[in-house]
């Protein structure tokens, strides 16, 4: 995985997945639940409810009583792009902006995911949390 970070946060993962896989990962419930904001030691999932349109969300409700993430979905271009506004309302309620690109690679793709909107001082976290969900993803797809 490659990182380029200034204003913004890029993260660029190859996964040894046809592009359609991937993208249709960010929209099935079940799969989903495997690696979108899931940790070892967190608990399960409570719900996910995905409303995959321009204009629909996907919410994911957890641990804490409330939503845990909020994603509204802004462009789904199947399967090469898809753009989102993303809140975790357990620590703020602005809302980051990112867009998602996957590129055929041989037998694989390239995702590169840009993340906008965090503040300097969380890019780090925010590109670790990011690289354990991609190794999840990539588990899952195997």
């Amino acid at each position: 995985m490659t990182v380029e970070t200034s204003n913004r946060l890029r993260l660029t993962r190859r996964f040894d997945a046809a592009p359609e896989r991937v993208f249709a990962a960010w929209f099935d419930p079940p799969t989903v639940r495997q690696w979108l904001f899931a940790a070892p030691s967190s608990e399960p999932k409570h719900r996910i409810e995905i409303d995959a349109r321009v204009g629909g969300s996907c919410v994911i409700l957890n641990r804490w009583g409330g939503p845990d993430v909020i994603i509204g979905y802004l462009e789904i271009a199947a399967p090469r792009r898809l753009v989102f506004t993303l809140i975790l309302p357990y620590f703020s309620p602005d809302s980051d902006h990112l867009t998602v690109e996957i590129a055929p690679a041989g037998a694989g793709c390239i995702l590169t995911l840009i993340h906008e909107g965090p503040p300097p001082d969380y890019q780090s976290p925010i590109e670790r949390g990011w690289a354990e969900m991609f190794d999840d993803l990539a588990a899952t797809l195997r």
